[in-house]
């Protein structure tokens, strides 16, 4: 699980933030803040991956709340989530580290695509080895990562995507009692195999499956895929 700090000073707008966190599949939240001195004490007792951070704070403002986490030694990765949409401000985002900026007013759709994405740059960083990145291939892989795709047309799914298949697709690997290739999918639920394809990669980026390598004597290796509870 991805553990998130909701940062808003609007007590109603956090929690509206925080329900939409809790909606994504692989995220909870750990605790929420309405001042950036509550932001950093949250930080400070560790065990938050991620700030969803507005930058209009009663006591200072997001961006100088980031500054001071970096001062202190803190990585902790930083999604600005503001009403702030001048140039000036998403620069300072930018040069600070803020993985992703969503302008307020949002929906649940936009926020889920910046946190899938987030959740897609840390399995493609545990991937390729954390810090043993050795070649262009894998660096283009990582900053690709954080790549958001278009808002779907339906809720949770991209444009061509339905959910009865996609339903269908997760019962399958629900049940299955080990990893299955997009094959063994597309032979179990009548599908052609690019169809399976393409949504297991739609769940596998968006959290809700687990992609594993098998290596065979000879050739690409096999994309297998197991169902992760949320």
């Amino acid at each position: 699980m991805i553990d998130v700090l909701v940062v808003d000073d609007d007590f109603r707008v956090a929690e509206i933030n925080a329900r939409y966190v809790g909606k994504v599949p692989g995220f909870r939240v750990a605790a929420r803040a309405h001042s950036a001195a509550q932001a950093l004490a949250a930080v400070e007792r560790g065990g938050i991956d991620l700030v969803l951070l507005d930058h209009y704070l009663p006591d200072r403002t997001g961006l100088e709340l980031v500054h001071q986490m970096r001062r202190h030694g803190h990585g902790t990765d930083v999604i600005m989530i503001t009403a702030a949409s001048d140039v000036t401000t998403v620069q300072q985002a930018m040069r600070l580290g803020a993985l992703h900026y969503l302008v307020k007013p949002f929906t649940f759709n936009a926020l889920r695509g910046r946190l899938d994405s987030y959740a897609a740059l840390r399995r493609t960083v545990d991937r390729v080895g954390g810090g043993g990145v050795t070649g262009q291939e894998q660096v283009d892989r990582i900053f690709g990562a954080l790549r958001t795709a278009p808002a779907p047309s339906v809720p949770g799914l991209p444009s061509g995507h339905t959910e009865p298949t996609s339903d269908l697709i997760c019962g399958v690997l629900h049940g299955a009692d080990q990893p299955l290739s997009a094959h063994e999918v597309a032979s179990r639920t009548g599908l052609s195999r690019s169809t399976a394809q393409r949504y297991l990669r739609h769940l596998e980026q968006a959290g809700r499956l687990r992609l594993s390598l098998r290596y065979g004597d000879t050739g690409r290796p096999e994309h297998r895929y197991a169902w992760v509870t949320p």
